[in-house]
């Protein structure tokens, strides 16, 4: 087989071809629209890898026909960002491309803030980082951050159509998906890690069959050749995701001999202390939340500390961290409210705030009947009144439901003494 990789020989050139993320380019979308209006602001892609970030940035230029300009913010600096800029102030409405942006440094990033800000260059950032978190605010704010998801079932399956009839062309022999189940669970809705695996289950089999017998993919032959193969398939570094998965699944699964070992795998392979820091900080409030509210406390303060430790010390403290996040009470009640309340708004629509909810600083605001009848908890027995917080039409709407651990159950208790019967605690 030739050296191309199949995932980039079937790199889609239109958005007609791109496959998923139809919340973005699907007929109506937000970012189609944009494009089809000739209007594209400087964008951040958020999402995890192999799911088309690249490839929607490449499209985009290409539909706009605009000149293309691409750096890997592991490889380049900010000589490279000013020689790029300087090519593109003799360009028009070029775009610049900046894979892994979170990897750039403060003031990698701020080299760029003069050029988008004056609109020398539209910039394209891909991240699979939380952009709040490693983009500088005055750059982000010049951004729209558009959220990539994992492939859909539905998208892998075309994709392994496509691929297939592609390398049946391409070899001129017939390659049959006799099943597909192992291909898409391993891809974990990363495009490229199907690709290659496919490419690996392909090229193993051509090694072993009689020339000409038709290819034949099923799962068994699949998982046999990923795993005698793991480090040629993880080249590309694609197992870092898949070890933070299972790292994270060890302390949500109160495992924490699991927590230590994934850990020690990440440190072992020169993961980034801070990356590591970073995802117990989410689970303790994800997957612990007021369970066991010091998680996040704790969380919080070895985010800080192996700043200020360094390595190889700072292991310790992601070690003890894992280790309490791992033997802490679980609750995902606070995850689930903010995404019931926002599913709820996202279908709904949004709701007036009750006048005697809102603020009255002036007297016209006083007289059309801001804050009136509000009543003031602290003026009450116990701190509590009872009155409507919830626009009208949502009043006895509950979205947070404590579950059953020591804390929460002091919620519930709490919450049913005060409310009655408004919420059914």
């Amino acid at each position: 087989m030739q050296s191309i990789p199949l995932a980039e020989e079937l790199r889609p050139t239109s958005l007609d071809d791109y496959i998923g993320q139809k919340h973005l380019v699907g007929e109506g979308a937000v970012l189609r629209k944009s494009l089809e209006s000739g209007l594209l602001p400087s964008l951040i892609f958020w999402g995890p890898p192999g799911v088309g970030k690249t490839t929607l940035a490449l499209i985009i230029a290409n539909y706009l026909r605009r000149p293309f300009h691409s750096l890997s913010a592991v490889h380049s600096g900010v000589k490279d960002v000013r020689n790029v800029i300087e090519k593109a102030q003799l360009e028009y409405n070029p775009i610049l491309f900046i894979d892994e942006i979170h990897r750039f440094s403060k003031s990698q990033q701020d080299s760029l803030l003069g050029a988008v800000e004056k609109g020398i260059v539209t910039l394209i950032g891909a991240t699979t980082e939380n952009p709040s978190f490693e983009v500088i605010s005055p750059l982000l704010s010049r951004c729209q951050v558009y959220i990539l998801n994992n492939l859909e079932k539905s998208d892998l399956e075309n994709l392994i159509e496509k691929a297939k009839n592609h390398l049946s062309e391409k070899l001129k022999r017939k390659v049959i998906i006799q099943e597909n189940e192992a291909l898409i669970t391993v891809s974990g809705g990363d495009a490229r890690k199907l690709l290659n695996a496919l490419e690996l289950v392909v090229s193993f089999e051509i090694q072993n069959i009689s020339p000409g017998k038709d290819i034949v993919v099923t799962d068994d032959i699949v998982l046999g050749v990923i795993q005698q193969n793991l480090a040629l398939y993880d080249k590309n570094g694609e197992m870092h995701y898949d070890i933070i998965s299972a790292f994270i699944k060890s302390m949500r699964g109160s495992d924490p001999n699991g927590a230590v070992y994934w850990l020690a795998r990440m440190i072992e392979g020169g993961e980034a202390p801070e990356f590591i820091a970073r995802r117990m900080l989410i689970l303790a409030s994800e997957d612990i939340g007021n369970a066991n509210p010091n998680a996040l406390l704790l969380a919080n303060t070895c985010f800080d500390a192996i700043k200020k430790i360094g390595w190889p010390e700072s292991r310790l403290i992601l070690s003890q961290t894992a280790i309490y996040l791992a033997c802490s009470p679980k609750s995902n009640a606070s995850y689930m409210a903010i995404d019931e309340a926002q599913n709820y708004i996202r279908k709904n629509g949004v709701d007036p705030v009750p006048l005697h909810l809102r603020n009255a600083p002036t007297k016209l605001m006083k007289d059309i009947g801001y804050s009136k009848n509000y009543k003031y908890a602290h003026s009450y027995q116990d701190n509590f009144v009872e009155q409507e917080f919830l626009p009208k039409k949502l009043s006895g709407k509950k979205f947070y439901d404590p579950q059953k651990n020591l804390r929460e159950e002091e919620h519930r208790k709490f919450l049913k003494n005060r409310w009655k019967d408004k919420y059914e605690y």
